[in-house]
């Protein structure tokens, strides 16, 4: 595999640089293509699963996303862990920022499990995945995302046999929420 002869244009900058690549392409049999390919920069991510073991429950959001909405998928609420974008701090540091602008938690601290690539063919956001404990006695503020932001976010508590029906049901469709609590579930944490 070979590329040669980018030329790079931005499409749109209204929130995150859309832009158009124009390649060539030598496949790995020696074939050479001219591809195109749209790709959308958002910048890196970071989210967390907050789980309760005491509870046995796990903090989650439900706020309205558009392409869920266009999706049909209902009525555009999508169920998901706390995430946010880095806006040029490290994961761990936008992590516990985005816990406490969310869920009005105030964590000391998080675990990293590891990152991905949500959506490799057409945007370029690596998703920094990490857990935390949490308790009541960590709750500073109601939470619910930045006015400025126009955020909108409910918070709620799962208890583990409700996510793990969730799970096999496929009713949360978010993938960082899915990747998290299969996790979790496979590492015990969803366990008294």
């Amino acid at each position: 595999m070979k590329i040669d002869k980018i030329q790079e244009k931005v499409l749109s900058n209204q929130w995150k640089p859309l832009k158009e690549f124009v390649y060539q392409y030598t496949a790995s049999d020696g074939r050479v293509f001219e591809q195109k390919r749209e790709v959308y920069d958002k910048g890196d991510g970071a989210a967390v699963l907050m789980y309760n073991k005491a509870t046995q429950k796990v903090l989650l959001t439900q706020q309205f996303r558009m392409p869920a909405y266009i999706n049909h998928v209902s009525e555009g609420i999508v169920t998901e862990v706390p995430a946010g974008m880095l806006d040029k701090d490290d994961p761990e540091t936008c992590i516990i920022r985005e816990i406490e602008e969310e869920t009005g938690y105030r964590v000391p601290k998080v675990k990293s499990v590891g990152d991905v690539i949500m959506t490799p063919g057409a945007v370029t956001e690596v998703t920094y995945m990490f857990v935390a404990a949490y308790d009541e006695s960590m709750k500073v503020s109601a939470g619910g995302g930045l006015e400025d932001e126009q955020e909108d976010i409910l918070i709620f508590e799962m208890n583990f046999d409700d996510v793990k029906k969730s799970i096999q049901n496929n009713e949360i469709k978010d993938g960082k929420t899915l990747i998290l609590l299969q996790y979790a579930w496979i590492h015990g944490l969803l366990e008294s």
